[in-house]
């Protein structure tokens, strides 16, 4: 007998029906979640939604939520699917990061490690008042903050070499200032000695 063949794709508006029966049985806020049907990837069979679970998307970065399935004997082969999904979804919208409270450890396994305190200061804030402990893939470097930083360290070596050069030209302006105090003084000494030399008369004379 062969396997089921599932059909993986985004949740429309006809899917709403069976979406809210596949939450009210989760126990999720389904006149909630039903306002962003459009964020959920389904798994079908035969027509019938047999899995879900929604992929929001904010400040280039996702967030999975509200897995559910319709029988949980379904999971280990629906989560691989729907993660496929998923990924490619992220990739193909240029996400940095994936973000999740499912406990599962199928999420673990797909490379979401816990989040420790330096990845979640990067957890967008409208998602920081969510209750549960958070995993985390990193998809990709953040260009934009890595541009930042550089642009930042170049602005801070150009103000150095600013600093670098006023102060050589206040150092210029000092051995300039201190010459011109030397010449003057050797001037005065000069100008001392010639005085002196015609105003004092010469021995024997």
């Amino acid at each position: 007998m062969s396997a089921p063949q599932y059909r993986v794709r985004r949740a429309t508006l006809d899917d709403i029906g069976q979406l809210v029966e596949l939450w009210r049985l989760m126990r999720f806020p389904a006149d909630e979640l039903a306002r962003r049907v459009t964020e959920f990837q389904v798994a079908e069979h035969d027509g019938r939604v047999v899995g879900a679970v929604g992929l929001q998307m904010l400040e280039r970065q996702g967030r999975i939520h509200s897995e559910g399935f319709t029988d949980f004997a379904l999971a280990d082969s629906l989560r691989p699917l729907l993660w496929e999904r998923i990924h490619s979804l992220a990739t193909n919208h240029g996400l940095l990061r994936l973000w999740t409270q499912e406990q599962a450890p199928f999420w673990t396994h797909s490379g979401m490690a816990a989040a420790g305190p330096e990845q979640l200061a990067t957890l967008p804030p409208a998602w920081r008042g969510l209750a549960g402990a958070w995993r985390m893939l990193q998809l990709r470097e953040d260009l934009d903050a890595i541009i930042a930083a550089d642009k930042e360290f170049a602005l801070f070596m150009e103000a150095e070499k600013q600093r670098t050069r006023r102060a050589f030209q206040q150092a210029r302006v000092l051995k300039l200032i201190a010459t011109l105090v030397a010449l003057a003084l050797l001037a005065a000494v000069v100008a001392g000695a010639v005085y002196v030399i015609r105003h004092t008369p010469w021995a024997g004379r």
